[in-house]
């Protein structure tokens, strides 16, 4: 039996498989990847890489075996993930894996934005499957919002739709964590997990506490979706991602990602998820 991680070498990928290597020898671990190249690191501490890419399904007929434990990391592709996932969770099916865990998000019965759909999607996929799953709902990653963090500094102004909507966000650390448990502990099967941060900010909270570390006066501006949409495509993103973020601001307006119980995220890593000042000090580090 081996733990199989799906997307290993993005971002959320590499630290559970950090984790893992913490809980079980790195000879049980099995990182999947589109490339050899990509994934050179792991191999070089002893994890096993298996080549396999969403979306060439031939590829991931020989990445189970029987008895695995998997975790299915939700692609990044909007739109293309239903049938990407759907290719996963059938190779697992087929392999007759022991668990298969993939990371949805938020509530995701309810999230009725166009993120949640994808979701929404494949825990039907894996509900229907027979597979044992458990469904690790994650919430949003605070390292999302402080990715453009130079450029915040530079001009001293964040601008969303999402109105005085809060996140409960937590890192992504913490969300591996969560993941690392579920694969490495028993008595997890059949159980969907609603994982947020302990505490939900504001994009005014998250203007303040950089205006605070930094030294830099930072200041939040809420405006209307259109503005959002106008100022993003001016920008230079594409239609498809424009409309994206607006309708995740709008959905955070709504307050789909600003609920903090059922602590099932603190749980799950035994402790206190990491507060935002601690994400923007981490941040403020790195420049």
């Amino acid at each position: 039996m081996s733990i199989v991680v799906t997307g290993a070498t993005g971002h959320l990928g590499q630290l559970v498989i950090e984790g893992l290597l913490e809980k079980v020898p790195a000879a049980e671990i099995v990182a999947l990847a589109r490339s050899e190249e990509k994934a050179g690191a792991l191999a070089a501490r002893g994890v096993q890489v298996r080549i396999a890419d969403y979306d060439r399904p031939h590829t991931l007929a020989g990445a189970f075996n029987l008895g695995d434990k998997v975790l299915l990391i939700s692609g990044t592709e909007v739109g293309k993930r239903v049938a990407q996932h759907q290719a996963v969770v059938d190779a697992a099916r087929t392999a007759g894996v022991a668990l298969l865990a993939y990371t949805s998000i938020l509530h995701a019965p309810q999230a009725d934005f166009m993120i949640g759909r994808d979701h929404q999607a494949t825990e039907g996929s894996i509900l229907t499957s027979g597979l044992p799953f458990v469904l690790l709902r994650n919430g949003f990653y605070t390292e999302s919002y402080l990715s453009d963090f130079s450029a915040i500094l530079r001009s001293g102004r964040i601008e969303s739709n999402a109105g005085n909507g809060k996140v409960a966000s937590a890192s992504r650390a913490d969300f591996a964590a969560a993941a690392v448990t579920a694969l490495t502990e028993g008595g997890h099967a059949g159980r969907a997990y609603e994982l947020s941060g302990d505490t939900a900010w504001t994009f005014a909270d998250l203007a303040a506490e950089i205006t605070r570390q930094s030294d830099t006066k930072v200041s939040y501006h809420a405006v209307t979706s259109e503005e959002r949409r106008t100022a993003l495509l001016q920008a230079g993103l594409p239609e498809a991602i424009a409309d994206l973020i607006v309708d995740i601001d709008e959905g955070i307006a709504r307050g789909l990602v600003a609920d903090t119980a059922p602590d099932d995220l603190t749980r799950l890593i035994g402790r206190r998820t990491t507060p935002l000042a601690e994400s923007v000090a981490n941040t403020l580090k790195a420049l």
